[in-house]
């Protein structure tokens, strides 16, 4: 019987170089199944990925159920305490059984502390800068003879990008 061959030539998926790595900076924490953090929005909802993080599954003496800590920040706790059931539910649907008991929340600054540094806001979309109507007028005329439309407007793009470059 004649042995397939790899085709990928010795190369490995990023995924399968860091598994290990996440798996034991998981487990440091407590999270068996690293598919809680990492698929966290997934798992919860996007609504309440937003204003909440899982930071570490404790375990108690007895082992019977684990604590789920999530951090939020002053002003979502309240929400948050509201739908701490709802919220186990979604993290042990994601186990596959009961391993969450009790949930508990820390409150935080936006920022985080020094651990976490979390920001729970999205990160605003650049504004681009305006182009002054000269540096585009010139771009326009140095790119006019090029009868391809996609082309000329590619180099009108990249002339208004090295000429106001150099104004800076």
């Amino acid at each position: 019987m004649q042995r397939r061959r790899s085709s990928t030539r010795g190369f490995k998926r990023t995924a399968t170089l860091l598994n290990g790595q996440i798996r034991r900076a998981g487990e440091s924490r407590g999270f068996a199944v690293s598919r809680l953090l990492t698929h966290w929005s997934e798992i919860v909802g996007q609504d309440m990925a937003a204003i909440a993080r899982p930071v570490k599954v404790g375990y108690g003496k007895g082992g019977i159920g684990a604590t789920l800590t999530v951090l939020t920040t002053g002003p979502q706790a309240p929400m948050l305490e509201m739908q701490k059931e709802q919220l186990r539910g979604k993290v042990n649907a994601a186990y596959g059984y009961n391993a969450i008991s009790r949930i508990r929340i820390t409150q935080t600054a936006p920022t985080g502390f020094a651990e976490g540094q979390a920001s729970f806001d999205h990160k605003p979309k650049a504004v681009k800068p305006s182009i002054d109507p000269e540096i585009a007028a010139e771009a326009g005329r140095t790119a006019r003879d090029v009868h391809d439309g996609d082309l000329r407007a590619a180099l009108e793009r990249l002339g208004r990008n090295v000429l106001s470059k150099q104004n800076r």
